[in-house]
């Protein structure tokens, strides 16, 4: 089954008078109206639940080695493309623009965030676009005010707030809508998401490595599936929660080696919402950051041009003014000694936080800029200065 994660279609979009939350206005400030309850799509919440039953039970099948090793390799190889159509393809070059991509390369990308199942490109753009648009607000799809379970999957079983609804409308499209591809997955996604992330999965053991049906449709589809979702949604959850703030300590995200590491290197959030147009998506990309290295190889090799990046004096920049003290080169061992984590081996633990109480979140009506392109511009004005001087 698809992913319905109760996204506003085409056709969901009444005009205001329409709406079926009239008595919410959107404010000059947008934070969070904690008194607000979200209702629970019980269809959605009973799908999850048989989901990951479904995906336990793939996993057990995996634990106690009664599948082929041939089928390991696979669900594997459909783990790792699937995961970087998403974090390369829909993340850094569909929904942030950080580099420019050939037909080719753009296909493949589209081919392997089908097999995803995170819905079509367009409406993972548009919800992506509108939380860092108002990041860790009302108006955020997967608000991490929330809480962990709302950001990680909760969202996905309620009812979109009423500030989603109305602000996903403000989202500008147009550079999607325009491009032939996007717009051809979206139309036919269903049908794309049969053939590539269910049939074609399922049936590659089933006919060619000798692995039985149920296997096959537990580990390949299922196990496969919920394993990559949850790996994304902890960039949702855990990426807003736990970790430090090196580049903007006013800003939610944080940097988390284990995220980035299960979700090759979507973890280095804080720097990602403080600079969403670079194409690494962190300042460095020796620590779990496989993505760049392959956007890079893509460049060499002629598929990816014009990749976008922060300079090391706009990034120590901003470290210098808004950051919490933390960074490893520019920080302070007061505010880093004050990291805490629960055991041993710090700071590579999961646990490794900040103890300083977490920034409010209450954004303009317009919202935080997508590209921010004030830094665009001081970053180009810079280069300027220097090839002048």
């Amino acid at each position: 089954m698809a992913l319905n994660n109760n996204e506003v279609s085409d056709s969901d979009i009444k005009p205001e008078a329409e709406s079926d939350d009239k008595n919410f206005n959107i404010t000059k400030k947008i934070g969070t109206d904690y008194s607000y309850k979200h209702k629970i799509v019980w269809k959605n919440a009973i799908g999850f639940l048989i989901l990951h039953m479904l995906a336990v039970w793939g996993f057990w099948i995996m634990a106690t080695r009664s599948i082929h090793y041939a089928t390991y390799l696979w669900t594997l190889f459909l783990m790792i493309v699937s995961t970087e159509g998403v974090t390369i393809g829909a993340h850094r070059l569909f929904a942030h623009k950080t580099f420019k991509a050939t037909p080719l390369l753009k296909a493949f990308l589209l081919l392997f965030q089908t097999i995803a199942g995170q819905n079509s490109v367009y409406i993972w753009c548009r919800d992506h676009r509108l939380h860092h648009r108002y990041s860790d607000t009302d108006g955020d799809p997967h608000n991490s005010k929330r809480g962990f379970f709302f950001c990680h999957i909760g969202w996905l079983m309620h009812k979109k707030h009423p500030y989603v609804k109305d602000l996903g409308r403000r989202i500008d499209m147009k550079d999607l809508e325009a491009d032939w591809m996007v717009m051809f997955q979206k139309k036919y996604y269903y049908y794309l998401y049969f053939v590539f992330a269910v049939f074609i999965p399922v049936a590659v053991p089933y006919y060619y490595l000798g692995e039985s049906f149920k296997n096959s449709f537990l580990v390949c589809y299922f196990f496969r599936y919920l394993f990559q979702l949850n790996g994304t949604w902890l960039v949702n959850s855990a990426a807003h929660l736990y970790g430090t703030r090196p580049y903007d300590k006013k800003l939610q995200p944080v940097e988390s080696w284990f995220v980035a590491l299960l979700s090759f290197g979507e973890g280095w959030h804080n720097y990602h919402h403080t600079f969403p147009w670079d194409y690494k998506a962190a300042e460095l990309t020796m620590h779990f950051n496989p993505s760049a290295h392959l956007i890079r190889y893509f460049e060499k090799l002629g598929l990816a041009y014009d990749l976008k990046t922060a300079s090391p004096e706009m990034v120590a920049r901003r470290v210098i003014k808004t950051g919490d003290g933390t960074h490893y080169a520019l920080g302070n061992e007061k505010d880093r000694n004050a990291v805490t984590a629960i055991g041993f081996v710090h700071p590579l633990n999961p646990s490794y936080n900040a103890v300083y109480k977490a920034p409010d979140a209450v954004l303009e009506d317009k919202g935080l800029p997508l590209y921010h392109e004030n830094d665009v511009i001081e970053e180009n004005v810079l280069k300027r200065k220097v090839v002048a001087g």
